[in-house]
């Protein structure tokens, strides 16, 4: 009895070092981006946040964000959302764009992307593939299979990206990744 008592104490403290152990040799707890607004792993995103236009008749809302964990040494943070599935010949589909987020912040309000003015001080939103800055929500083609909305938070080595007074998405997304320390994304999904 005490022998089988000992190799479970035993094995409980090995198996709460070895935890131990892989949290410190990751250094930190891993960078992550969730939302109350679209259920975890692939959730479907509701009709609050869907376009309001070609066809979709949603209240076209931006979903709540929120982040925590950056990566050591984060200045600033951007947000971008994309749907890699929309038929744009390989392109995809940006759907929002904000850039330097402060440091301090740690996520985003519902509804913020709609004209800006929530958005913390210094944090600004890129014209999207909808020719114009702001959240513009999901609206794939009616009868494709459901589309893949990636909400990505990038935490920044610099305190600003300095863009044109007319810079593009893509634009915006390379100069993003050029200074990345890391990212977290969420992926909802909508069809119709």
């Amino acid at each position: 009895m005490r022998v089988k008592r000992f190799l479970a104490s035993a094995l409980l403290f090995a198996g709460t070092l070895a935890a131990v152990w892989s949290l410190s040799a990751a250094g930190a707890l891993a960078f992550e981006l969730k939302s109350p607004d679209i259920p975890p792993g692939g959730g479907e995103i509701a009709e609050t946040f869907v376009y309001n236009g070609f066809g979709c008749h949603g209240g076209d809302l931006s979903p709540a964000m929120v982040w925590r964990n950056p990566p050591p040494g984060t200045k600033s943070y951007a947000l971008l959302v994309h749907d890699p599935d929309a038929p744009t010949g390989g392109a995809g589909f940006w759907h929002w764009v904000v850039i330097n987020i402060p440091a301090s912040v740690t996520g985003l309000p519902q509804g913020v992307g709609k004209d800006g003015a929530g958005l913390p001080q210094g944090a600004q939103q890129i014209a999207t593939d909808f020719g114009v800055p702001g959240y513009g929500g999901p609206c794939p083609p009616k009868g494709d299979k459901p589309h893949r909305y990636n909400f990505t938070v990038y935490a920044l080595k610099v305190d600003k990206l300095d863009l044109p007074p007319h810079a593009t998405a893509s634009i915006a997304g390379f100069l993003v990744n050029a200074n990345a320390l890391g990212k977290a994304t969420l992926t909802g999904v909508y069809g119709r």
